[in-house]
């Protein structure tokens, strides 16, 4: 018998560390990891199987479900957004090419055990694309079917992904004609920015609310990217979890969609400096000339409309602003930066 596992992609990401100690806590698949670099020793020790590759590797995705029963895919590995502004040939490769190899695993393995197979995709605010400012001010909370004109190749690819995946559901969902309950059960998140105390961030276009964060705590000096009024909608790392947890596990009966927002609290960049400097009175955060990052801030939302998660799934946040700031960023960054004794 093939061990049922649950594969992570961009197992080295900062969704991905929280997620595997989540899987392993929650126990009941074991882990495989996939990332081009290898997982520090505590995370390895987490799952039952670590592979050091890139997933457009089809021998290496052959040989994987040969060795193990893939039940669920958590497909976090991507290019992200202002990395693929300068690499676009490569993001598509990335971000749509590996998503493609990974729908197609998904369908061999579903074959092959005649058991679904639940594919999780995380998604992102990037796929919307909003004309001006004014525009953004006056349209509040963005349903999944709105204003989905990404002005970033990031953006189209986890769009044409949505779309990929919706395709896979529909047309690999069934494994015959006798509509048996077996075949690539696709479910995406529309991930806001996320803030993380326990990673730095990594490129993401989002990350000048961790990086106020993370440069306040640390006694840096960071000139802000975007202006102070720059709003977008963000969510506790602990809370994106839970979210593509929630998901996964979510009844497939009550789900009438494929693709989901998912919301927390929505803050400006002024918000967040005022908020670092209060808890790091030593902060030096300044603002730089906004550019072209700035400008594809000012295409996302300034909030999400998720009440179909909320209706759906259950989805309701555990961190608002409040508590994401006074109960888990502020009091984890505290500890990471202290000076040794």
């Amino acid at each position: 018998m093939r061990k049922p596992v649950a594969l992570v992609t961009g197992a080295n990401g900062e969704i991905g560390h929280a997620l595997i100690h989540a899987l392993a806590e929650r126990g009941d698949l074991a882990i495989v990891a996939l990332d081009l670099n290898p997982l520090p020793a505590p995370l390895a020790r987490l799952c039952a199987m670590t592979l050091i590759g890139d997933m457009l590797d089809k021998n290496l995705l052959e040989r994987l479900i040969s060795e193990v029963a893939v039940r669920e895919i958590y497909h976090l590995a991507a290019l992200l957004s202002t990395r693929s502004e300068y690499t676009p040939d490569t993001a598509h490769r990335v971000n749509v090419g590996g998503t493609l190899e990974l729908l197609r695993l998904a369908v061999s393995q579903a074959r092959r055990d005649a058991i679904p197979v639940v594919f999780v995709f995380p998604s992102s605010i990037a796929v919307y694309g909003l004309p001006d400012r004014e525009t953004k001010a006056r349209a509040g909370a963005i349903g999944e079917g709105q204003f989905n004109e990404p002005t970033t190749m990031y953006g189209c690819n986890k769009l044409y992904c949505e779309h990929l995946g919706r395709y896979f559901h529909k047309h690999f969902g069934q494994l015959d004609l006798t509509f048996q309950p077996s075949g690539v059960d696709f479910r995406a998140l529309r991930f806001p920015g996320l803030i993380s105390a326990d990673s730095v961030p990594s490129g993401g276009t989002s990350d000048w609310g961790p990086e106020l964060l993370h440069a306040a705590a640390s006694g840096n000096a960071y000139d802000c990217f975007v202006a102070p009024d720059a709003r977008l909608p963000f969510m506790a790392m602990p809370d994106a979890v839970r979210s593509i947890l929630g998901l996964a596990n979510a009844d497939p009966s009550r789900l009438r969609q494929r693709v989901f927002n998912v919301g927390a609290f929505s803050v400006s960049a002024e918000e967040i400096r005022g908020r670092a400097e209060r808890a790091f009175p030593g902060a030096r955060l300044g603002w730089a000339k906004p550019g072209a990052r700035a400008a594809i801030v000012d295409s996302w939302p300034a909030d999400v409309d998720d009440r179909a998660a909320r209706e759906q799934w259950g989805w309701a946040p555990e961190f608002g602003v409040d508590r994401a700031f006074d109960e888990y960023l502020i009091p984890t960054l505290r500890r990471r930066y202290e000076s040794p004794a």
